[in-house]
């Protein structure tokens, strides 16, 4: 009899483990096949989610993703008719005059008026050669020659124009168009640059352009606050013939606490995820730092050794908490998880009507409202993890903000600083885009050109400039410039320079 309730006990034991193995795969499937087929944001129907633990009353849909009520802009033109075509595309008038009086008459014509049909037009990019001609000329006094000097190109032994050059980088990395596509693109208009060639010309251009991207990053660690993240890439080489490296980005934008100082970001590559990456890259930073808990970052906040606090101070992502209660719900009706996702949605209602606001009415409404709902929050999720098992996917979401309560609710207590990381997600989302064309980076040195460039188009994006016009502008004078003035070479800098000599 003991033996077979031994037996008995080991066999349950067994069955439990490989359930939660079955359901720790199922969860992934869901969540990768969500990655790669299913909707990017997270929004439910929160009307649906209340009625899975028994609340009848609906509120207004709680994801920050959605604008507020107050926030929307009404549109002066009717569903389905024609944009306005901008006043700043040039017109060229096709004028069409009537035939001759059908009655023959002869008599004298007077224009009453006019009707005008506007079309867009479109006139295909085109390839032109610059011939740089520099005549020898002789004194017949004198019997000296004179010739100009040669013309600096943008990059050495590189038969290329600045403009070109832009062109090439902006398909790249701002419409994700790879090397080959964009050879073979070239080639049906019989210009043939090998995407090899253009590879190479990339990374002289980044070696170039190092110095903004140093100092991008410099003026990211003069902020307060800054948003990092990591996401994976594919790297060429290795054991396997590839392997898995990693972009760091940094982020400063605080426009959502009324700081209207230009924002920024900078991208960091390397081949490895070690919180020595990190580290490295935010080396002498203090401040706050919002990341995901990625143990990576830890060192960031505590000394490994004597755990004594260091000088960046942890900052939680209550949308990485939501996300995954919402993985648990692409896989169950859970309402366990339903609960969660609508208490969490709540915390991000409040944020929705004081974005923009300056950060101390934000501390204000936070500390009135969302710090009793997170008081709330803590013993609910505590309570609901005392029934689940252990190793379970919805265990594990409950765990993830218990175990770091103090930084997810820090938020509260600054301003400045903001309820989710979604800021520096939305300057991945260009690596996530281009990730899918190009598949894969073909060496270090590539890497590093490429967070150089992707740094350099989502500052642009950030700050309105249009990035091929900077780009275009910037190789051309940055082989002059002045070291000490690179400030002036800054997007947003020189966006309010164009714009000055423009208005004068």
């Amino acid at each position: 009899m003991e033996q077979e309730r031994a037996e008995l006990k080991t066999a349950k034991a067994t069955v439990q483990a490989q359930t939660l193995q079955i359901e720790k795969l199922e969860h992934r499937v869901a969540r990768l096949l969500r990655v790669q087929f299913g909707r990017s944001s997270e929004k439910m129907d929160i009307a649906q989610l209340r009625l899975m633990f028994d609340e009848v009353e609906v509120p207004e849909p709680a994801n920050d993703d959605a604008p507020a009520p107050e926030a929307k802009v009404q549109s002066a033109r009717k569903p389905g008719a024609r944009a306005p075509i901008p006043a700043h595309v040039p017109r060229q008038a096709v004028e069409h005059q009537p035939g001759p009086c059908p009655q023959g008459c002869g008599g004298a014509e007077t224009k009453i008026g006019e009707d005008v049909t506007e079309v867009p037009d479109y006139i295909p990019a085109c390839f032109r050669v610059l011939r740089h001609v520099r005549p020898r000329v002789a004194c017949r006094t004198c019997e000296q020659i004179r010739q100009a000097p040669a013309v600096d190109l943008p990059l050495p032994k590189v038969m290329a124009s600045n403009a070109l050059l832009a062109h090439l980088v902006v398909s790249r990395f701002v419409d994700h168009q790879p090397w080959y596509r964009q050879s073979a693109i070239l080639r049906r208009q019989g210009v043939h640059i090998d995407r090899d060639v253009m590879s190479r010309w990339a990374r002289k251009l980044a070696w170039l352009l190092a110095p903004i991207g140093e100092r991008l990053l410099g003026y990211i660690l003069e902020a307060p606050k800054i948003h990092g993240d990591e996401t994976p890439v594919t790297l060429l080489g290795g054991k396997d013939g590839s392997q898995t490296a990693y972009f760091w980005v940094y982020l400063h934008d605080g426009r959502s606490s009324g700081d209207m100082s230009p924002s920024a970001v900078a991208f960091r590559f390397t081949t490895g995820r070690g919180g020595e990456h990190p580290a490295a890259h935010l080396a002498g930073y203090r401040g706050y730092l919002q990341a995901d808990g990625y143990a990576g970052y830890n060192a960031l906040y505590r000394d490994p050794k004597t755990k004594a606090p260091r000088d960046v101070t942890e900052v939680g992502c209550w949308a990485h908490a939501r996300r995954k209660f919402t993985d648990v719900l692409e896989k169950t009706p859970s309402p366990i998880a339903a609960q969660a996702v609508v208490r969490i949605g709540e915390l991000f209602a409040i944020e929705r009507d004081i974005k923009g606001a300056p950060p101390d009415e934000r501390r204000r409404v936070r500390q009135e409202l969302a710090l009793v709902k997170l008081e709330a929050l803590r013993p609910w999720l505590e309570a609901q993890l005392r029934g689940l098992a252990a190793d379970s996917t919805l265990a594990k979401a409950c765990r993830y903000p218990l175990n770091r309560w103090a930084a997810m609710i820090r938020y509260c207590e600054d301003g400045l600083l903001e309820i989710s990381n979604n800021l520096v997600e939305n300057a991945l989302r260009g690596v996530a885009l281009g990730r899918r064309n190009w598949m894969f980076i073909g060496s270090i040195k590539g890497g590093d050109a490429s967070a150089l460039f992707y740094s350099l188009v989502e500052t642009c994006r950030l700050n309105g400039v249009e990035p091929e016009a900077w780009f275009t502008d910037v190789i051309e004078r940055i082989g002059d410039h002045p070291i000490n003035r690179i400030d002036e070479l800054l997007p947003w800098r020189w966006q309010a320079l164009r714009d000055t000599a423009q208005a004068a």
